[in-house]
């Protein structure tokens, strides 16, 4: 007993006000019942939505899956794991804005729009890695080419092609495309705080006590999950209308 006992790996104690822990390991769970939630009611739809929905889910089990990498790198390390978040980030975002895509086809939206969008967001964060992690003493100049690229997206749903194509489609459509353009105005905007809480530059002092991490992982479980949420209740919108 006593060898079986001592051949167990150990389980790293987490204190009281390790908040970066909590939200790590909130975060993994809130995550991993997204995806099944997403996956089991696949069914439910028609192939059109099947689609969007099947996203959502592969948004939030990719999270799931780093997030648990991320827990167990913080609880053994202690350290930020920078490396692991842009590899989730890289993944998740540009699978964001294929949902975009996907909820527009239906007023014509073509794979460029999609493409572009996606092209932006691996900009945008390859450009905030190399600020975060590459060049931490140029963190301000490659934060504000990664903050341009993403004001070009923001700029694209709200008043470009993407907006134009969403009020062609009206209803349904038009609701959860503002909803989600939204979630990338206000949602996305947590991200900028937490680089500029975790990176040196002129802006230190006016992030002073707060943590990056924090900040991060709430931001993820807002987007990612929230995400998903909009483009579900779309789908059971516009198949409670197909079947009335």
């Amino acid at each position: 007993m006593g060898n079986l006992m001592t051949s167990l790996p150990l389980v790293a104690k987490m204190a009281t006000d390790d908040y970066v822990g909590f939200t790590f390991f909130v975060g993994c769970m809130a995550m991993m019942a997204a995806s099944a939630f997403f996956f089991l009611s696949m069914n439910n739809f028609d192939r059109k939505w099947k689609t969007s929905i099947l996203v959502s889910g592969l948004i939030t089990f990719i999270a799931a899956v780093h997030y648990w990498y991320m827990r167990d790198y913080w609880a053994t390390i202690g350290e930020s794991p920078t490396f692991f978040r842009y590899v989730d980030w890289v993944l998740t975002v540009p699978l964001m804005c294929v949902e975009f895509y996907l909820i527009l086809k239906v007023a014509g939206a073509k794979r460029s729009l999609m493409w572009r969008l996606i092209f932006l967001s691996v900009v945008m964060l390859v450009t905030g890695y190399f600020g975060e992690a590459v060049y931490r003493d140029q963190a301000w100049f490659w934060g504000l080419i990664s903050g341009i690229a993403y004001f070009i997206i923001v700029y694209e749903i709200w008043f470009g092609s993407a907006k134009k194509l969403a009020v062609e489609a009206g209803g349904a459509v038009l609701s959860a495309h503002k909803t989600l353009c939204w979630f990338v105005l206000v949602g996305w905007a947590i991200y900028p705080i937490g680089y500029m809480a975790g990176t040196p530059g002129w802006y230190e002092g006016i992030f002073t006590g707060l943590n990056m991490d924090v900040i991060y992982n709430i931001g993820d479980a807002i987007n990612k999950i929230g995400f998903g949420l909009v483009v579900y209740n779309l789908a059971v919108i516009a198949t409670s209308k197909v079947e009335a």
